[in-house]
């Protein structure tokens, strides 16, 4: 510590990764770097409150992400080379779908068809995602910076209302909007929706889920009855209420069946389906915290190559570093000599 103070020797990763964990501050904060996401906020006053639990928890994500950044465990996000022109805000969000669903694709993933969207998002752009418990009525934020790309929704009981969120902070973070930290207290409320690039990552989120070229090709010839409809909410992991939309809106479904169809619930569905056993999966799915996958393998990496402690991949998982550090040995792994 002398000599690197006195500067006969450089501090290492790992010294300064050390010094922030026994300091309890981050190495940003060590080498005067500290960079907080700006906050651009759109929440009701009725949960400032408890909003601020959902922001300390993206802050917290972030913050790990940086840290490994200065190790060298960068995030690679996978963005749009261009922010999206098209000359209305309707028109960007299909712009920047059309650009993801490519990506996608190309990727060997499939999003409207994938019940599994957080995972299809990491894999395929890079993007942390994390589940947590948020209040009522807030649906999730998306966050970014130089260093940290991160989506956090809430869980839910209501699991397609879950999927279309992270669609819709998907939209937010690859359209680059605030370029900080953006909340959407509900994303379905009309006032929300007033707001421009809420427009813009509706129309991404629709576009995404239930693109317009597939539904065209595989409801063709559909003759329309209820059994019909429920499978399709089962092959596409909607609600009844958004499909019944989409494919009314595209000219696809009459306005007649379209009121029937979006009457019906996604229990009734389900039943109608015969998917009652992948619906309940899904519910227990979306109702489970889930932390980013990107961010733990990295942070486990920065273990293994011995350029940091335990303890951060231990914080991540809620696990004390001793009781991992043993289960790795119980299973013949062999800890670094820097451990």
């Amino acid at each position: 510590m002398s000599k690197s103070l006195s500067g006969a020797r450089r501090f290492t990763s790992l010294d300064l990764a050390r010094i922030a964990e026994v300091g309890g501050v981050t190495v940003d904060w060590l080498l005067g770097l500290d960079d907080t996401p700006a906050l651009a906020a759109r929440y009701s006053s009725a949960l400032a409150e408890p909003a601020e639990k959902a922001i300390e928890e993206a802050a917290r994500l972030t913050q790990f992400r940086a840290d490994l950044a200065f190790l060298g465990y960068e995030q690679r996000a996978v963005l749009p080379p261009t922010p999206p022109t098209g000359g209305w805000w309707v028109g960007q969000g299909l712009e920047l779908a059309a650009w993801a669903l490519d990506r996608a694709r190309d990727a060997g993933a499939d999003p409207s068809h994938t019940r599994d969207l957080a995972e299809l998002i990491e894999n395929v752009f890079g993007i942390d995602i994390a589940v947590s418990e948020l209040p009522n009525g807030f649906d999730g934020l998306a966050c970014s910076n130089k260093q940290a790309w991160l989506i956090l929704v809430g869980t839910s009981a209501v699991p397609s209302r879950q999927r279309f969120t992270l669609a819709h902070e998907l939209g937010h973070v690859l359209a680059g909007d605030d370029q900080g930290l953006l909340m959407d207290a509900d994303i379905y409320d009309q006032r929300h929706r007033q707001h421009a690039s809420e427009t813009r990552a509706n129309a991404f989120a629709t576009a995404f889920l239930l693109p317009r070229e597939l539904l065209e090709a595989e409801t063709s010839e559909t003759t329309w009855t209820d059994e019909s409809f429920a499978r399709l909410v089962f092959r596409w992991w909607v609600s009844p209420s958004a499909l019944a939309w989409r494919l009314h809106n595209l000219d696809l479904l009459p306005k007649k069946l379209c009121a029937r169809f979006r009457g019906m619930t996604t229990e009734a569905a389900a039943l109608l389906a015969g998917e009652l056993g992948a619906f309940t999966e899904w519910i227990d799915a979306a109702s489970r915290h889930r932390i980013p996958q990107l961010l733990l393998r990295d942070a486990f990496q920065a273990y293994l190559d011995g350029n940091a402690t335990l303890r951060p991949f231990a914080n991540l998982i809620g696990v004390d570093s001793e009781t991992i550090r043993r289960a790795l040995e119980q299973a013949g792994e062999e800890p670094p000599l820097t451990s």
